[in-house]
């Protein structure tokens, strides 16, 4: 591990990051742009072919510079395998960790991407794991490393440094945020404190336990879910009382302590905060203890997008309109391509079984994608017409135009259509419009 260090002080050593997602891609990009041979693996061919081809997705042409300088001068390679080097490696785990059930447990992707990485590697090597993953996973994952032959924190490096990255934040991104991080051992916290220095200036928050930093990452995102469930069912409150949730949180933001604002919308999705807190509810659970926040909150974000069709199937029958309505935004936040758990899907879907005739518009949707985000969202079919665009002919015969996100993309069209009244009925679920009183279009909101 010692001349492992010496190689990573000198740049003679190769980094190898699994998964290329919204995680491992700029991570890849950051550290070959500092210089380091990184080599980018992903078993998604379409991906790799997509990468090699410089055809980047919106959330990634921001690094489309950087990346085809480095993939000019040979500092990042895409393969869908690692390969033998006689240099000292690093194998950067950053894949994808599904809700557990039956069928896949939570570690399925990290235990096949440490499995490829040790059939390549030798003594001297290291793993940072940054997937986030259940309690006990980083020890499970050692013991693995160590049944190669290997000495964990002797010959053989370990890590977890679980990623902390939101995208689209102006403010908060990848080479300003600070990290948690366990390591087996003081010379593999140095080795991960060079390579961090290229990645977040090295500024990191050494922990004791593996099992400290896993509760940490899962806590972080359960802190996230409950105050998103809080203040969807203060919105459902509001709506009882007949006052804005807008201008209640507005008011409370004026507390200079104690006080933290979030909004109200159609539910936490995406691949974190629906996942992570129920680690922490399955580690309870195996103690026989009850996580009653966790899972009232679990609840509650499962009911919303029922309430929300609640709220507009009244609207719909009190106005006398035809049960019809176009769900705009799908993705799980503003200005991403991600759609996985979607409250959008999840109101398509409700839409459906109440009989409503149902369409979408979402800039970022591609059809041909679309098997993809039925099994992101737990999803074995659902019949809908997605618009390619809010043009005035796809908005006839429509009742009602649910927003779940107002993208940047279409923010100014959304508005248009209220302005000049092109639909008889509008929910905006994030309640970020204002009534426009020369408006003949009727709108209703969460929390108003």
């Amino acid at each position: 591990m010692k001349n492992t260090l010496d190689a990573v002080k000198s740049k003679s050593f190769s980094i190898e990051v699994f998964g290329l997602g919204y995680v491992g891609f700029p991570l890849s990009v950051r550290l070959a742009s500092n210089g380091f041979k990184v080599r980018g693996i992903d078993i998604n061919k379409q991906r790799i072919e997509r990468l090699k081809n410089n055809e980047l997705m919106d959330s990634e042409l921001h690094l489309k510079n950087e990346f085809i300088h480095c993939r000019e001068n040979k500092n990042l390679e895409l393969e869908t395998s690692p390969i033998k080097s006689e240099e000292p490696k690093i194998g950067i785990i950053s894949v994808h960790t599904p809700i557990p059930d039956e069928n896949i447990p939570s570690n399925k992707f990290v235990k096949e991407a440490i499995e490829n990485f040790l059939e390549t590697s030798k003594a001297g090597d290291m793993i940072i794991l940054e997937s986030s993953v259940e309690g006990g996973t980083t020890e499970e994952m050692e013991k693995i490393v160590e049944t190669k032959g290997y000495k964990i924190g002797q010959d053989f490096g370990f890590s977890f440094c679980p990623e902390r990255i939101d995208p689209q934040n102006k403010k908060w991104h990848l080479e300003n945020i600070p990290r948690i991080i366990y390591c087996s051992d003081d010379t593999s916290y140095k080795i991960a404190e060079i390579i961090y220095k290229n990645v977040n200036k090295g500024h990191l928050l050494r922990v004791d336990s593996p099992r400290t930093a896993e509760v940490v990452k899962s806590f972080e995102n359960a802190f996230r879910l409950v105050n998103i469930s809080l203040v969807n069912e203060l919105a459902i409150l509001c709506d009882k009382l007949g006052i804005s949730v807008k201008d209640v949180i507005k008011a409370a933001a004026t507390k200079p302590f104690g006080f933290m604002p979030f909004y109200p919308g159609a539910g936490a999705g995406g691949h974190c905060i629906p996942k992570d807190p129920r680690f922490l509810l399955d580690a309870a659970k195996k103690y026989d203890l009850k996580f009653s926040t966790i899972e009232n909150a679990l609840q509650i974000n499962f009911e919303i997008p029922k309430y929300i069709c609640d709220s507009i199937q009244r609207s719909i029958e009190k106005l006398g309109l035809e049960k019809s309505v176009l769900v705009c935004g799908l993705t799980y936040k503003p200005d991403v391509e991600d759609m996985r758990d979607s409250p959008g899907f999840k109101l398509l879907n409700e839409f459906k079984k109440r009989n409503f005739k149902v369409s979408s518009y979402d800039p970022y949707f591609k059809k041909e994608l679309l098997s993809k985000y039925l099994k992101e969202n737990y999803l074995k079919s659902l019949d809908f017409e997605n618009k390619n665009e809010l043009a005035d002919e796809d908005l006839k015969n429509i009742s009602c135009l649910c927003i779940v996100q107002h993208h940047t993309k279409s923010k100014f069209r959304l508005m248009e259509i209220y302005e000049k009244s092109m639909v008889p009925f509008i929910y905006d679920c994030q309640s970020q419009f204002d009534e426009k009183p020369d408006s003949k279009t009727i709108l209703d909101s969460l929390g108003s």
